[in-house]
């Protein structure tokens, strides 16, 4: 007998948002992860709200806007625009986030308006260190070896913006730029200042961008440390070394794998110095020849650091691809640096959950 097409809506519901979501889907793992963490920064969130303890009325609570701000990341949302918009009809994200079927979803600007007190205290940093300590505990760091590496981030400006520093060009129309010799020197972007003319080789063109540097365990390829930076022909070492700096220590020799890039004598007289022994790819073609010489490639840690040093591009390519880090759409340097943070801390998770089912002894 064939059924009827109807539709009648009951006055109430008995059924939990819960059971909504499968016992098996991805993301309960990671949201389990990410409440742990959450409630370790209780003490964070209280003090980026005191000032506003005598008056107003009760903000969004910051535990609900990162695990949006993290459901962005994880499923390539475009905006925040998007983002709410999902939240509002999406049932997964609402339990997800920490919303019931009742709950009214606060406008997009909300982002916006909380954005910069989550960089004033440093919420996404605490955020991302949470994951480090979570997988430190679970014995998938080996905290002796690591690799370094950096990507180019494309700012959300273009060439049109670009304007000369001194004003001699402000009556001149943006599209006539072709032809013109420009320089960080003398030029700047007139929408991110902060973002730099740069390129990664000479055959391909110079954008406005930033650099992202990142840290990797060579054990299981998680982000141990990030930054992000200015882009220019020395940040790549020079962050190198003092995101090495953070993990270094006295009693134990760690190594650190990194490719042609870093052979320089400043990056390798710095790592040594750090007690950091510089498994970086030799470059013989530089200029003076390489700074890596036999009493470093004989061994076969090398050769190893060389073999994992390739899998942290795992970590620019998932940031690139499901991430947002291709193009940022955010503007100044602490906000890249804010949105790197968050979408390694994303990465860490999803590395987190992997090896959870391949080892559920780590759960």
């Amino acid at each position: 007998m064939r059924g009827a097409d109807s539709y009648n809506e009951a006055l109430f519901s008995t059924v939990r948002l819960d059971e909504f979501v499968p016992a098996s889907h991805p993301l309960r793992p990671i949201r389990t992860w990410l409440n742990e963490a959450l409630a370790k920064m209780d003490a964070k969130f209280s003090a980026m709200y005191e000032a506003d303890v005598k008056g107003g009325r009760p903000s969004i609570a910051p535990e609900k806007l990162m695990r949006a701000m993290l459901l962005q990341v994880l499923y390539s949302i475009r905006s925040e625009r998007q983002l709410v918009e999902q939240i509002s009809y999406n049932l997964l994200f609402r339990w997800f986030v920490g919303l019931s079927i009742e709950d009214t979803v606060w406008n997009h600007s909300v982002f916006s308006k909380n954005r910069d007190r989550l960089i004033e205290f440093d919420a996404v940093t605490e955020l991302f260190n949470a994951t480090v300590e979570m997988a430190a505990t679970k014995g998938l760091l080996s905290g002796e070896h690591f690799s370094v590496d950096g990507t180019l981030i494309q700012a959300w400006a273009s060439h049109k913006s670009v304007r000369r520093k001194d004003g001699s060009d402000d009556g001149r129309p943006p599209e006539n730029w072709h032809g013109d010799k420009r320089s960080n020197a003398t030029h700047a972007s007139a929408t991110d200042p902060e973002s730099r003319l740069y390129r990664k080789s000479s055959a391909a063109p110079a954008q406005l961008s930033y650099l992202g540097h990142v840290l990797t365990d060579n054990r299981h390829g998680l982000v141990v440390n990030v930054r992000a930076s200015t882009a220019d022909g020395y940040a790549e070492r020079d962050v190198a070394a003092t995101l090495l700096g953070d993990v270094a220590r006295p009693d134990v020799r760690v190594t650190v794998g990194a490719d042609k890039g870093y052979d320089t004598r400043g990056f390798v007289k710095a790592c040594r110095e750090m007690k950091v022994t510089p498994h970086v790819a030799r470059n013989t073609r530089r200029t003076g020849g390489s700074a890596i010489d036999g009493r470093t490639t004989r061994h076969g840690g090398y050769a190893m650091s060389q073999r994992r040093r390739k899998c942290i591009e795992q970590c620019f390519g998932w940031g690139k691809t499901i991430g947002p880090i291709r193009q940022v759409m955010v503007r100044s340097l602490a906000k890249v640096d804010q949105l790197f943070t968050l979408t390694m801390a994303a990465y860490n998770l999803t590395r987190l959950r992997s090896l959870a089912a391949l080892r559920p002894q780590v759960v």
